[in-house]
């Protein structure tokens, strides 16, 4: 064999492990985040039989409990796929919400899956703050000279 065969071949195998490289960075992940319960344990908690223990033991810690009221406990969850530097696709998103009554009974609970969720838009807008613009440079100049050095008469 030659010195030039030998080369190709080199190069060859370079560039088909450079391009197997660059198929494994392309590979997707499935990314699981908060708590998705399996549909078949939702549909087993009944109004006015279950109580808080209960729902404790079924689907356990909410991921948030309402801020006003004590009594609504939210179950949030989310899987998305993401494919090498691209934005997340999201597959699955799901927020259960348990509502207890008084006694601490489930009172009702609802499924909010993403079909009813809406996309919302930030708002652009700057906040104005009063005062003058300075530059940096009469940021760094503009004191000299209008403070008296400490312990000096005046």
């Amino acid at each position: 064999m030659g010195k030039q065969s030998k080369a190709r071949r080199a190069i060859g195998g370079l560039a088909l492990g450079l391009g197997l490289i660059g198929l494994g960075a392309c590979s997707s992940g499935l990314n699981t985040h908060g708590n998705l319960p399996d549909k078949e344990v939702v549909d087993g908690i009944q109004p006015g039989v279950h109580d808080q223990q209960d729902v404790l033991g079924m689907l356990g810690s909410p991921s948030a409990v309402s801020t006003f009221e004590d009594n609504r406990w939210y179950y949030i969850g989310s899987r998305s796929e993401t494919v090498a530097f691209f934005e997340p696709d999201v597959l699955e998103r799901s927020v259960l919400v348990v509502s207890f009554s008084e006694d601490g009974r489930v009172d009702e609970k609802k499924v909010y899956t993403l079909n009813d969720s809406r996309s919302v838009d930030p708002v652009d807008r700057v906040t104005p703050t009063e005062g003058k613009k300075l530059s940096v440079i009469q940021q760094l100049f503009g004191n000299v000279g209008r403070f008296t050095g400490a312990g000096t008469d005046q």
